[in-house]
């Protein structure tokens, strides 16, 4: 199969979607594996080593489109790439079709195949494919809310972990997965005060019993959220449901009861958020205030350390790349229920409801859908 590797071209993105380390996997399978000109460079890795791994570098994205049976990525397509991207053509990236309408509408025109990897389950009904962003991100909200209670941020000047005598800041996190989790990996580690707020009362015995006493987990339906939201210093919104958009569990008038300086990081931003006063930012301009709160919102931050994201994405999406270069995605796909969860779009069609639900448009079951390979 003919693989295609773009520089990504989303503000501030520095990932790309192979390391030379997976490139080598593909080409000594016998796969042909295009990269464009200096794709992987801000991660680290060099044009060289794609050629020591039996790449071939590309000038031009539009000659990796053109060649291309499927193209890899680590962010959405943006309007210049889906304008490239051909009838039948596998794009296997991230998506978050939910929260962009326009690349919905444009990837439909397409009539390409369109795998995303933040919706491929395992048996346990896990998402492995985001997992590792997922632990990124988490780890990197707290590095990101600690800077931005800085005074010079415009935050409330506070040292999360506090100072002999003097107490820690208050942490909240919405969910408990996998965003939850990391997040209050480091704030413990930074000797906040954590609250996790979950659903599952089982996920909450699971985070106790990792944490110990170091963390306060409160179930959602005994929660009192507005009061949480009000004593905290810095909140982390890790809320997902799989392939359709984030809820809105924090609202404008919960914000207006924050303290002046107080943190707010979505991380489900990609999703359209959790928080109703959320709307996405960039790494270059990643903060914004609205009732002297701070907001943190950049929708791809596991891009600021793009050569940690790069080898821990790769570790998760290359199994299904290889199942599909060896053996085609329609076997692929109708061999697996697992992977068939990846499909979004297939020629036209919305395949997975998350996304036909929040634009009011027909879905197609992807079962039905493989009935006909």
């Amino acid at each position: 199969m003919r693989i295609g590797v773009p520089k990504e071209i989303k503000q501030q993105e520095h990932r790309i979607g192979l390391t030379p380390e997976s490139v080598k996997t593909l080409t000594s399978k016998g796969h042909q594996v295009f990269v464009e000109n200096n794709g992987g460079f801000e991660a680290g890795f060099s044009n060289e080593d794609y050629k020591n791994a039996g790449a071939q570098i590309e000038n031009k994205a539009s000659e990796i489109f053109k060649n291309s049976d499927l193209i890899v990525k680590v962010k959405e397509p943006q309007k210049k790439e889906i304008d490239m991207i051909r009838e039948n053509q596998i794009i296997y990236t991230y998506l978050h079709l939910a929260a962009a309408k326009s690349l919905t509408n444009g990837l439909i025109k397409s009539k390409s195949i369109c795998i995303a990897y933040e919706t491929v389950t395992d048996e346990e009904g896990k998402l492995p494919l985001l997992a590792p962003m997922s632990a990124v991100a988490g780890r990197m909200s707290i590095q990101a809310g600690a800077h931005s209670l800085e005074k010079n941020q415009k935050g409330r000047g506070l040292l999360l972990g506090g100072a002999p005598g003097v107490a820690s800041a208050n942490v909240v996190i919405l969910g408990g997965g996998v965003v939850g989790e990391n997040a209050a990996l480091i704030a413990t580690g930074m000797r906040a005060k954590v609250f996790i707020v979950d659903k599952s009362s089982k996920r909450l015995k699971e985070l106790s019993e990792m944490f110990g006493d170091k963390i306060n987990p409160i179930l959602s339906d005994d929660a009192d959220l507005k009061n949480l939201v009000r004593d905290c210093d810095l909140l982390i919104g890790g809320v997902l449901i799989p392939g359709a958009e984030a809820p809105k569990l924090v609202t404008k008038n919960m914000i207006k009861l924050m303290k002046r300086g107080s943190v707010v990081v979505d991380v489900a931003i990609d999703q359209g958020g959790c928080v109703e006063t959320s709307k996405p930012t960039t790494h270059d301009n990643p903060t914004y205030i609205v009732d002297e709160v701070v907001h943190y919102c950049v929708a791809n931050m596991p891009g600021g350390v793009p050569r940690t994201s790069t080898m821990a994405l790769n570790k998760a999406t290359l199994p299904l790349l290889i199942k599909i270069a060896d053996q085609g995605y329609e076997k692929t796909l109708k061999n697996s229920n697992n992977y068939l969860a990846g499909l979004n779009i297939y020629k036209g069609s919305v395949t997975y409801k998350g996304v036909a639900d929040a634009f009011g448009l027909k879905y197609i079951p992807p079962e039905k859908v493989i009935k006909n390979f």
